[in-house]
């Protein structure tokens, strides 16, 4: 058995965990960051990345059959789905690459190994003792499933989704928020027949309504077929595919069955609890600066309720080190952090629905403006169909921003920069925006919210 000393030992080297190494070195603190398997863990290897680069995969796909609309002949001869491979694989690897560089000039020591918590200042991997003043928990999630309903076979999660070798003729889904839509966007551009499954009455139902229901009646228009509001209850597999049973007795047949009813906290079996970790239904109980129960023990990222999203993963391993380091860091509410479902069309989010913001505020404080996209020059250039509505509240800021249509993720910084900075449309009205660009429909509707609509009524 050895020992070493840090002033901070990362348990998990995703993106929580990579962010709050990452700071932590650059303030200064002598580091260890442990992980068990790759640096960048899930996004960076099963998530985010490697999905993105499917959806751009699928993009082209969608273009390349359209072309000729936009004056461009092509010949489509499907999908490669191993040069698919090969071009996605070839992104993380990329990304990795460069990762690990990062890692190794910030001096950061990594550890490779599964590491447990065996008091609130060490961590144990292997025969190997970490002993640091301060630890930050940073284990990440898994794909979750529902009881009873084992994945195998042909029951599959997203991470098997992403290693098949094959595009199905048919796929059912089970969950209609983001991993499910816009895994059901990718096979649908690839040629698969979809069906989504989702219990709740809407498609994204973390979404504004209106914006839900745009996002169907987009699905619809592509052909991707839905069931809203009845509950899965069962599942049966043979050689030929699988039958999926729903509540009120109707059946979906397909080759596949793609299980995306989210993700759990990986917590267990670490020893957080018996070092007297507060857990609650997997997840790791903080304060709001992020503190555990236990002095010198930090939790970030997917085992800290909420919103399970990289960039807030990021943002929670920036905020820790900078609290460890006395620099009290300010706290972003989880409401405030920009989302993005990157099927097609993207749907992109922050601050308050006019639904949250009516029951916050009043309905008679509220206030909105939809602008919807048929009015802006790019998106008619670019094919797009959609809307940018803003909610403010009455002679106040705004307080929540909502689009979709292609390419809305790329709006969501200037959108959540008003939203965070509580700005009002009468600050933004008098920003220019570059015209023709799809972020004119944001200064467009901040136009018309300040009372001087120029392009709507």
């Amino acid at each position: 058995m050895s020992e070493q000393n840090f002033d901070l030992v990362v348990l998990g080297g995703g993106s929580g965990g990579y962010a709050a190494a990452l700071r932590a070195s650059e303030l200064g603190l002598n580091v260890a960051l442990v992980e068990k398997d790759k640096v960048g863990g899930t996004c960076l290897h099963r998530g985010c990345i490697p999905t993105k680069a499917l959806l751009h995969s699928a993009e082209v796909a969608d273009v390349s059959r359209e072309s000729a609309k936009y004056g461009v002949h092509t010949d489509f001869h499907g999908i490669d789905i191993a040069a698919v491979t090969s071009y996605r694989e070839g992104v993380v690897a990329s990304k990795y690459k460069g990762l690990q560089g990062l890692v190794k000039a910030r001096g950061i020591t990594t550890i490779e190994g599964e590491g447990r918590l065996t008091s609130p200042s060490t961590v144990q991997v292997g025969d190997v003792t970490l002993r640091a003043k301060n630890v930050v928990l940073a284990t990440g999630s898994y794909s979750r499933s529902l009881p009873g309903l084992d994945i195998g076979g042909k029951v599959i999660t997203s991470e098997q989704a992403l290693a098949l070798d094959h595009v199905p003729n048919k796929v059912a889904i089970l969950g209609g928020g983001v991993i499910g839509v816009e895994f059901a966007s990718v096979w649908k551009s690839f040629g698969a027949d979809v069906t989504i499954i989702e219990a709740l009455p809407h498609l994204v139902p973390n979404e504004e309504e209106s914006i839900s229901k745009q996002f169907e009646r987009a699905f619809r228009k592509r052909g991707i077929g839905f069931s809203l509001g009845v509950r899965f209850q069962g599942v049966t597999q043979n050689d030929d595919g699988v039958v999926v049973t729903l509540e009120d007795g109707t059946t979906v047949e397909a080759d596949l069955l793609l299980v995306a009813v989210g993700r759990g906290p990986s917590t267990a079996g670490l020893g957080f609890e018996e070092v007297g970790i507060t857990i609650d239904r997997g997840f790791v109980i903080t304060n709001e600066r992020l503190a555990t129960n236990v002095p010198g023990v930090y939790a970030v990222g997917d085992i800290v309720p909420g919103l399970q999203l990289a960039h807030r993963s990021f943002q929670h391993g920036i905020f820790v080190a900078e609290e460890i380091a006395g620099l009290k860091p300010q706290i972003i509410e989880d409401v405030n952090i920009p989302k993005v479902t990157y099927s097609d069309p993207e749907v992109a989010s922050v601050g308050l629905t006019e639904a949250k913001a009516s029951e916050k505020y009043g309905a008679d404080k509220v206030s909105s403006y939809d602008y919807n996209l048929a009015g802006n020059g790019k998106s008619h250039i670019i094919g797009t169909s959609g809307s940018v509505k803003v909610v403010r509240v009455v002679d106040g800021p705004v307080v929540g921003v909502h689009m979709i249509g292609a390419r809305v993720g790329e709006l969501i910084g200037e959108a959540q920069l008003a939203v965070n900075w509580e700005a009002y449309p009468e600050d933004v009205a008098p920003l220019i925006h570059a015209h023709p660009t799809q972020n004119e429909a944001l200064g467009e509707a901040m136009l018309a919210l300040a009372g001087k609509p120029l392009h709507a009524m």
